[in-house]
């Protein structure tokens, strides 16, 4: 069977050596050294200033909204996980949903102003599969009318934006170490924000709203973390960079054996340096969509259908139409991604694929995002990374 995705493992000495600190300190929560340690080599290797390890990136979310005081109505994107959508309404707040780019399937920016009324205090955007939104046209708007940004940055450990870490932009991000992120500590989150201040309250809310062992600054729950999912993180986090070329690598290779496939990819954002979180396709029509889910699953392999359905659609919101979400997210499948993937599989899934929207010809010739020919990129690009050494990790 091959899933849509699998959870990356380090060895499992190296956990058990954090495994055996722990049982000599007892020290199991309550911002223990290795979560500590952990926060401060993320900063490093971020290259952030600011952030704070906490349970999941729900509540990350549902943090974001409660520390910058947002009321009324959060303008938001119909196309993310219903964890964007719901951390609003469960905040006591109203989503009002803009659509979203066809090409992009960020948020589109051109269409938020229209979306502005007197009861909006901010932008929640997601940078869909990783791919940045167009930040520097949401962060003027936002300036214009006086609104606060959050970005749902979920799939974005190791995105770069203008030479910047993703999570550097915005009033706060927010991220997901769940165990299917590329990086993750089995469970956890985290927000980041260039304002110290902000820093500190939100630092509160996560701990009851403790300044001092017996007194409080504000209102606060339990949002921590514990010594063990960060004793994951730090596991992984040495394994990161093999990671992300690993992602790399199998993501060009799809590329290159789909270049004649009946759809097409996101744009990636020309100011990044995308991580390969996902690997998204869009079919060009629903039925092909069907059909090709089906014939794979026949063979074993298993997709998802990220994201579907349209958030403007859910039950506790109220009913909007947003043609193009809607349109994407009826053709929209995310493809097998992970890092223990192999070439022949991945080669496996992609003739199921060609096969089944009827191809004669499945010769690779394959265009990126900006419509450039890539069939010589991507072989320097594949010869280059196939020089990493081969997945060596636990399943």
């Amino acid at each position: 069977m091959i899933p849509v995705t699998k959870p990356f493992l380090p060895k499992e000495d190296e956990f058990k050596e954090y495994l055996d600190s722990i049982w000599e300190r007892q020290w199991l929560t309550n911002n223990g050294p290795l979560l500590n340690d952990l926060e401060l080599k993320l900063k490093q290797y971020l290259n952030v200033n600011h952030m704070l390890y906490v349970c999941n990136g729900t509540f990350a979310l549902q943090l974001a909204i409660k520390a910058l005081n947002l009321t009324g109505e959060i303008i938001t994107t119909p196309f993310s996980y219903v964890a964007t959508t719901s951390s609003i309404v469960w905040e006591g707040c109203k989503p009002v949903y803009v659509d979203i780019d066809s090409e992009t399937f960020n948020i589109d920016p051109t269409k938020i102003e229209a979306a502005i009324t007197p009861n909006t205090s901010a932008i929640l955007a997601t940078h869909v599969y990783g791919n940045p939104c167009d930040i520097d046209a949401i962060q003027a708007i936002a300036d214009k009318h006086g609104l606060k940004v959050i970005y749902d940055a979920a799939h974005c450990f190791g995105t770069q934006y203008k030479n910047k870490s993703v999570f550097d932009y915005g009033d706060i991000s927010t991220t997901s170490f769940h165990a299917t992120k590329l990086f993750h500590t089995i469970e956890g989150g985290a927000v980041f924000t260039r304002d110290p201040d902000l820093l500190k309250k939100m630092q509160y809310i996560r701990n009851f709203g403790h300044s001092t062992p017996d007194s409080f600054a504000g209102l606060g729950v339990n949002g921590k973390n514990c010594e063990f999912h960060a004793a994951m993180g730090l596991c992984n986090l040495k394994y990161v960079d093999e990671i992300l070329k690993r992602r790399k690598l199998l993501s060009l290779h799809y590329y290159e054996r789909l270049g004649k496939i009946k759809g097409s990819f996101p744009k990636l954002n020309k100011d990044q340096d995308y991580n390969y979180a996902y690997f998204p396709v869009l079919f060009e029509t629903e039925e092909l969509r069907k059909r090709c889910t089906e014939k794979l699953e026949l063979s074993q392999v298993f997709c998802r259908r990220y994201f579907s359905p349209s958030l403007s659609t859910l039950p506790y919101v109220d009913p909007v139409a947003m043609p193009v979400c809607e349109d994407i997210a009826n053709r929209i499948v995310c493809l097998p991604l992970y890092h223990t993937l192999t070439l022949p599989d991945l080669d496996m899934i992609c003739r199921v694929i060609l096969r089944t929207q009827n191809y004669a010809d499945v010769s690779p010739v394959a265009t990126d995002n900006f419509g450039i020919l890539v069939t010589d990129k991507i072989a320097t690009e594949i010869n280059d990374l196939n020089a990493i050494n081969k997945p060596n990790t636990p399943m």
